[in-house]
């Protein structure tokens, strides 16, 4: 009984110093995740963003806060690793170091919603793995979120099925530090998003 009480109390106090001290997380850079550095985000943005989260009434709002929150992750991180020097596409930042392709982008997107996913901040749409779209020899990878459907939750009157819908979740059409773009990944997929490169 004492060595359950004594590993009940360890853990709680892990869980309380984690909470304290915010995460860390891993993001990539100077293409396809050439090099890596890890951020640490204290738990005071991450309870701020959080809160943000936290006031979305509908999936449509919550996308919209989730781009922001992206944002500012992305602008922390830029203060503690070369990403800052980041620019939108591919040409704006050519041999900066620092600079992010699209595989660094939707791999680092993809780690900071899981830190959020983790956290219980995001209550209508689940994370999951990155995208990838082909036009011609080209390639583009984005981070991407699903909707979590009415009838997981109960609220289908019919007893329908509801087929989730998927959003990319793509910060590698914008500079270091600026909301992502979300759209429907069937529009990214068939180019949509910003003229950058």
């Amino acid at each position: 009984m004492m060595r359950r009480l004594s590993l009940s109390l360890l853990l709680g106090w892990a869980c309380t110093a984690a909470a304290v001290e915010g995460e860390r997380v891993a993001l990539c850079y100077n293409y396809g995740c050439l090099a890596e550095a890890e951020v640490r985000f204290d738990a005071a943005a991450l309870e701020a963003i959080g809160a943000e989260l936290g006031a979305a009434g509908s999936a449509t709002e919550e996308r919209e806060l989730l781009s922001l929150a992206l944002g500012r992750l992305y602008a922390i991180a830029g203060t503690q690793t070369p990403v800052g020097a980041d620019r939108a596409g591919n040409y704006l930042d050519l041999g900066v170091h620092g600079r992010m392709d699209c595989i660094d982008h939707s791999t680092s997107t993809t780690r900071m919603l899981r830190l959020l996913e983790s956290r219980g901040w995001l209550r209508f749409h689940r994370v999951v793995e990155p995208q990838r779209r082909t036009r011609f020899i080209l390639q583009h990878f984005s981070a991407a979120v699903e909707e979590i459907p009415p009838a997981e939750a109960g609220d289908a009157a019919d007893g329908a099925v509801a087929v989730p819908v998927r959003y990319a979740i793509d910060s590698w059409f914008v500079n270091n530090g600026e909301a992502a773009v979300v759209l429907p990944l069937a529009e990214w997929l068939d180019g949509g998003g910003p003229n950058v490169q």
